[in-house]
């Protein structure tokens, strides 16, 4: 099966499995509306491919990390998009869930979300129940405070910020959270893989600074300019465009070479690679500008 349909499967199983009973018919839609489609599901693809690479001997709990992993990242996006933060109208080019429903719905889509990632976790644990624990214990770390994604939301209401410790909790914390939770899925050692998920962490988030100071609304699929807007700390502020670029690519560079040694170092490495032109569309743009 390939990856990408190995990963929607896990996530579409996850969310029929938020959908079951007697659901109240608007939450339920909700649920399915917030993950899909699907955007290019890159944190659960790294976590898959580290899995992999380091020998993926219990696929179903690689299978539920990455839907986990994905629940999250959604949940964190529902929230996101909330008036009481970026008041977001759009979202991978259709209405926020708080536009197409309201924001009570979208408020508990994106709690049930949270919840149903870790339900997921903890129904795969008879494939290993010290690997399950391990995973729903770096999960909740990456998500919570004080180095989660609830972290990264809390330094956008400080007066004085830390960019590298935002971009960390912000972004990165998941990214961390997908290569610990690979390697945890095929039975290694989490703590060599931080160093490759802050690092691809932290590009993904240049990146993303970079795209939101260059790029209109259309192209990116949701609202443009928010950094601005909301006077959040960002790469293109702190470095200038130029300066975010170079940094990003000296991010990446570094990425490569972090990697542990395992079986499919050289595959994964690949993966990296790939997944780092992804990250660089903004150069056309900053050539233009």
């Amino acid at each position: 099966m390939p990856l990408s349909q190995r990963i929607e499967t896990a996530i579409s199983q996850a969310i029929g499995q938020g959908q079951g009973g007697v659901a109240p018919p608007k939450l339920s839609k909700a649920l399915n509306y917030a993950v899909t489609p699907g955007g290019a599901r890159i944190r659960p693809t790294i976590l898959m491919s580290v899995a992999l690479a380091c020998g993926d001997d219990r696929p179903e709990l690689s299978n539920a990390a990455a839907a986990a992993l994905e629940l999250i990242h959604c949940a964190s996006l529902v929230h996101d998009d909330m008036p009481c933060f970026d008041d977001a109208d759009i979202r991978r080019g259709k209405p926020t869930v708080h536009r197409e429903w309201d924001e009570p719905i979208a408020l508990l889509t994106g709690d049930s979300l949270i919840v149903l990632a870790f339900e997921v976790l903890a129904k795969a644990a008879g494939a290993d129940p010290m690997r399950a624990v391990q995973l729903i214990q770096t999960l909740a770390h990456r998500t919570g405070m004080p180095n989660g994604i609830c972290a990264g939301q809390g330094w956008e209401s400080e007066t004085e910020v830390d960019l590298r410790a935002y971009h960390r909790a912000k972004t990165g914390a998941l990214f961390i959270a997908a290569t610990q939770m690979g390697a945890l899925a095929a039975g290694q050692e989490a703590e060599p893989w931080e160093e490759l998920g802050a690092r691809i962490g932290e590009a993904f988030q240049v990146a993303d600074d970079l795209r939101d100071a260059l790029y209109d609304s259309e192209t990116l699929g949701k609202p443009a300019g928010q950094d601005d807007l909301h006077d959040r700390p960002n790469a293109v502020s702190e470095f200038g465009v130029q300066g975010a670029v170079r940094h990003l690519k000296d991010i990446l560079g570094g990425a490569i070479a972090s990697i542990p040694s395992c079986p499919g170092e050289a595959a994964l490495a690949q993966m990296v690679r790939a997944q780092s032109e992804r990250l660089t569309p903004v150069a056309p743009a900053v050539n233009r500008a």
